[in-house]
């Protein structure tokens, strides 16, 4: 009988049984792989970060179908930036930005489980009392046990401080109608923070103080601090900044997004997945959602519910408990619905108010966390730890 070689090994029986046989068990495995590569578990997330759109989006992008696990309504992925999925875990915060180098002052925030605190960092006052912030860092970066806890450098990039060793001698301050020296110095604050003046922040004079290896912001992440928290990123918006940016053919917002790109990258180039945060400004991300969604990795937003008056003492009336006065887009109402542009692109949301009253302040941790906001309530000074903090804490 005439013997037929399969895979090499000579069958003298049959032999198309077993050639219909083989063909069978290839086919066979062929639907196994192809089943596995097709399934939900096999696609990994290659993304650097998370976005929530359209299916057609998380098709193309190669998102699974299947959700991520989810802490505080937040996707998370394995792959994502451990700096960011420590701050997407934080169910709380404490934000203080003035008198740290008073006694105990770093020792009472030292022995606190906050997740995440956000600081002045103080070391480029020009007073000839700057703050030991690398012995600040060296005290926080971790919580009573022994985890680690998230620092932000609080930031004003839309405002220049005549208390900074930045202002040069020759400096003068602008006022409301007369732009200062340099001429980026526009205006004065709308708020009535006294000595913070609104800046031309895409001029380059500006951005050099931030950016580079010498700049603030690189000097702030040796210091040790895991990102930055950016104030005055409305200045975008300030009727002062528009004038000046229109007669210099800026457009201001692109312009500030591009802004927030390069400090970003200044903190990444020191730090890896250093993180960006923005303080206010929500309608910001409409100009280009996607953009200015990449270049953040949070938003925190002041004054939802109940904001304070301008340069007001800890303990003075106007701390806290001044409700929100808008009845237009900067509503109580329409702000929570702006934010859920950032929710729906699983951008976590922070948010602070300021309140002596502790029934406002457990009105705004009730609200805000419905709203699927990380809420804390303190006074408008940030000189101190809260005595509003959340009931749960």
């Amino acid at each position: 009988m005439c013997k037929h070689p399969i895979n090499g090994i000579y069958l003298n029986r049959k032999p198309f049984v077993f050639i219909i046989m083989k063909l069978y068990i290839q086919i066979l495995c062929m639907g196994v792989v192809w089943l596995f590569i097709c399934s939900p578990w096999s696609m990994a997330d290659t993304r650097s970060s998370i976005s929530v759109g359209t299916e057609a989006e998380k098709t193309a992008s190669g998102e699974p179908a299947t959700p991520a696990p989810a802490i505080n309504g937040l996707l998370l992925a394995e792959d994502k930036n451990p700096l960011e999925i420590l701050m997407r875990k934080a169910a709380t915060w404490m934000y203080q930005i003035q008198a740290l180098d008073t006694e105990g002052a770093v020792a009472a925030l030292a022995a606190t489980n906050y997740p995440l605190l956000v600081l002045e960092p103080g070391h480029n006052f020009n007073d000839g009392y700057p703050y030991d912030t690398q012995a600040i860092v060296n005290a926080l970066k971790n919580t009573p046990n022994g985890s680690k806890r998230l620092l932000l450098a609080y930031i004003d990039i839309g405002q220049a401080e005549d208390y900074r060793n930045y202002w040069g001698d020759d400096w003068i301050a602008p006022t409301e109608n007369q732009a200062g020296y340099p001429d980026f110095l526009v205006t004065v604050d709308p708020d009535g923070w006294s000595g913070n003046y609104p800046v031309a922040y895409w001029r380059q004079a500006w951005k050099d103080i931030w950016l580079g290896n010498s700049g603030i912001v690189a000097t702030l992440a040796r210091f040790g601090f895991d990102g930055i928290y950016l104030d005055w990123v409305e200045a975008y918006d300030d009727e002062m900044v528009m004038s000046v940016a229109e007669n210099e053919g800026v457009e201001p917002a692109t312009a500030m997004i591009q802004f927030v790109e390069e400090l970003g990258a200044a903190g990444r180039s020191v730090t890896p997945g250093f993180l960006v945060v923005a303080q206010n400004a929500p309608f910001l991300i409409d100009v280009s959602p996607a953009r200015y969604a990449a270049a953040i990795d949070a938003l925190a937003v002041e004054d939802t519910w109940f904001h304070g008056a301008g340069d007001a003492d800890w303990d003075s009336p106007g701390a806290g408990d001044l409700p929100n006065r808008y009845d237009d887009e900067w509503s109580t109402k329409n702000r929570l619905i702006q934010y859920q542009k950032y929710q729906a692109r699983n951008i976590p949301v922070f948010s602070v108010d300021y309140c002596i009253s502790t029934t406002n302040a457990a009105q705004v941790y009730t609200d805000a966390r419905t709203a699927g906001l990380i809420p804390l309530v303190t006074r408008v000074s940030l000189c101190r730890l809260t005595v509003t903090p959340p009931w749960d804490y």
